[in-house]
């Protein structure tokens, strides 16, 4: 495979679990045409979605609160992130995912859902595409109690805040997860307070 000033020299398996675990040998040809060989390590756990769940009428946002070990092992005081709604596609389309994840995390069932952005999330070392969205939600789109599925190994708190709680979440450094950073920025643009 060649892409530009790159050539995949070797692609071998280092781990296949949870996620996929890859060691790639690349030759990378620099602008003044000396070449030199490269090895990268790189992650595969499947592309993601992720949405920020706004209620315009009440003026408030959902997030939730669930357990990450990779930011407990980094210095997270608990482990316990407030976050927005996401999840991985696993074989769906990125509006099919993402659905579903609200409805089995918050248990609102919303139709619109508004594609904003698509990003990677940490190119240096993982394959993840996120796809970002937005979506509205009302009282009565809640349909089911929402807080994960426990046969995926989850358990998932709702939390509520007003459309001014935002910019104190982030100033305040309770929102560490960088998707959630995204998607409350777009939320102080385009959400009127």
């Amino acid at each position: 495979m060649t892409a530009g000033k790159i050539r995949i020299l070797e692609n071998s398996l280092l781990y296949q679990g949870w996620s996929t675990l890859r060691k790639y040998v690349i030759l990378y040809t620099r602008k003044s045409g000396d070449t030199e060989k490269q090895i990268r390590e790189i992650y595969d756990s499947g592309d993601g979605a992720a949405v920020l769940l706004f209620h315009p009428a009440a003026k408030k946002i959902t997030l939730v609160r669930q357990f990450r070990l990779a930011a407990l092992l980094n210095g997270h005081e608990s482990g316990f992130l407030l976050e927005a709604c996401a999840g991985m596609l696993d074989e769906h389309d990125a509006v099919s995912a993402i659905r579903k994840e609200i409805l089995e995390e918050t248990g609102y069932s919303v139709n619109d859902v508004k594609k904003v952005y698509t990003a990677f999330a940490s190119p240096g070392a993982h394959q993840e595409k996120i796809h970002f969205f937005v979506a509205s939600y009302s009282n009565e789109s809640k349909t089911e109690a929402g807080g994960g599925q426990r046969e995926e190994q989850e358990e998932i708190e709702v939390e509520e805040y007003n459309y001014e709680d935002i910019l104190p979440l982030i100033q305040s450094g309770a929102i560490q997860d960088a998707k959630t950073l995204i998607l409350l920025q777009w939320a102080l643009i385009h959400l009127p307070v």
